[in-house]
């Protein structure tokens, strides 16, 4: 096979972050731990998978960051804007999700990521204050105002390329509105200050004219609006999204693939949260929730196909909760009852109780978005990246077809994409 053409991982990576919280300072302070020889990169495919390249036989198993060529660890720069942290070393220390152990040997690093101030709308995130804040006034000012940084950071910097990927609250529900529909509306739009559009599409629209690929960690409305598509289709750059998969959703794309192979009937499955970190305050608001709630739900649908097997899917009872609860902190607890039914029609249960570190699951994600869009973006790719839906709880599609939630399904089109990338055949699993 015919190789794509992918340029070289020379110089440094700028990794942009809107949203210096939990999730941000750990993904941070894991990545300078690593590099500084203190940890290993668990759960980060980027580093640790290993990719069967022809068959079996062969014996070809190289490490992904041997077979691609993906920025080096050494190579990465931090930047953030957050309406609140003032620099990583603080954010980390307030989420508590590491030990003081663990930021001793690398709390200088932390303490030099300082955050840039933050383009903040409390009518998308009501539980936050925002205090430290861009103090331009309308929309396209904002928007210019963090093209501005951008660039200044790329500079300040000595960056070669830059990545943005999003780890900001959960904005409150919305629906795309006439402003989403094309570019000259969108732009239109926000010369108007027109109220559905939210921080993060301004986020995004920078990054877009910025050229830098933009990859959203939230359940937002943000990279799947037809105007932004279309500008990032014009400007040949690579988006990917939507929401983290961590938790409990990582336990159904797991689970359910398993239930639907082996034909096994799913009544109901009953799933709740306790959280009591930052995003728990904020998904504590309705409309924040909300949006959370539309993320989880389309799990199940798209893996199970009800529409093909109505007798074992057609009528599941699915309902999710999430509480807020301050005392558990990062480590959020997630319990799930799932009540299936065997030969004959018997019933059985399952209980799941997933005691989980919310952000230990969504660092790695941060960082191998990082690098594999930064890859795309080497490989000259453009528009949404289907291949990257292995990190999304509701992933983006490129046309309109529904998106693929299979994880395992999701894990082939990851490493079939990487395997035709570098000139190797897709693996099937039909030989040997």
């Amino acid at each position: 096979m015919t190789s794509t053409p992918i340029a070289p991982a020379t110089g440094r990576l700028g990794v942009l972050t809107p949203g210096l919280g939990a999730v941000a300072s750990t993904f941070i302070a894991g990545v300078l731990s690593i590099r500084n020889g203190l940890s290993a990169p668990i759960g980060s495919l980027t580093q640790m998978a290993h990719i069967r390249l022809g068959a079996r036989a062969e014996g070809r198993n190289p490490l992904i960051s041997d077979f691609v060529p993906l920025a080096s660890l050494d190579d990465l720069v931090f930047g953030a804007w957050d309406p609140i942290s003032p620099n990583a070393l603080e954010a980390a220390r307030t989420a508590g999700v590491l030990e003081e152990a663990d930021l001793g040997p690398i709390s200088a690093e932390l303490e030099g990521v300082v955050a840039m101030d933050a383009v903040f709308d409390s009518e998308w995130v009501k539980r936050l204050d925002g205090r430290r804040v861009k103090t331009a006034r309308g929309k396209l000012a904002q928007a210019q105002a963090l093209i501005d940084d951008i660039e200044r950071f790329r500079t300040e910097n000595e960056c070669d390329r830059l990545v943005m990927v999003w780890c900001g609250s959960t904005e409150a529900y919305q629906e795309p509105a006439d402003c989403h529909m094309s570019l000259e509306a969108f732009e239109e739009g926000l010369k108007r200050d027109d109220v559905n559009i939210a921080p993060s599409q301004i986020y995004l629209y920078a990054a877009l004219m910025s050229d830098v690929p933009f990859a959203n960690g939230a359940p937002n409305l943000t990279c799947d609006v037809p105007a932004l598509v279309e500008l990032a289709g014009q400007r040949g750059v690579p988006l990917a999204g939507k929401d983290f998969k961590t938790g409990q959703t990582l336990m159904k794309t797991i689970l359910t693939p398993g239930f639907k192979a082996r034909m096994l009937g799913i009544d109901g499955w009953y799933s709740t949260n306790i959280l009591g970190n930052r995003d728990g305050e904020v998904l504590d608001d309705p409309e924040n929730f909300k949006t959370k709630e539309v993320s989880k739900l389309g799990v199940l649908d798209t893996i199970l196909q009800p529409e093909v097997y109505p007798e074992l899917y057609g009528d599941i009872d699915h309902v999710v909760r999430i509480n807020y609860y301050p005392p558990r902190g990062d480590n959020k607890e997630g319990w799930d009852n799932i009540d299936i039914s065997g030969w004959l029609g018997y019933p059985m249960q399952i209980k799941i109780n997933f005691l989980c570190r919310d952000s230990i699951l969504a660092a790695p994600i941060v960082l191998d978005l990082a690098l594999f869009m930064d890859l795309a973006a080497r490989a000259r790719g453009s528009g949404v990246q289907e291949w990257l839906s292995f990190y999304f709880k509701s992933p983006e599609t490129a046309g309109d077809l529904p998106a693929e939630h299979d994880l395992f399904i999701q894990q082939t089109k990851l490493k079939n994409t990487l395997r035709v990338w570098m000139g190797e055949e897709p693996i099937t699993h039909s030989e040997a």
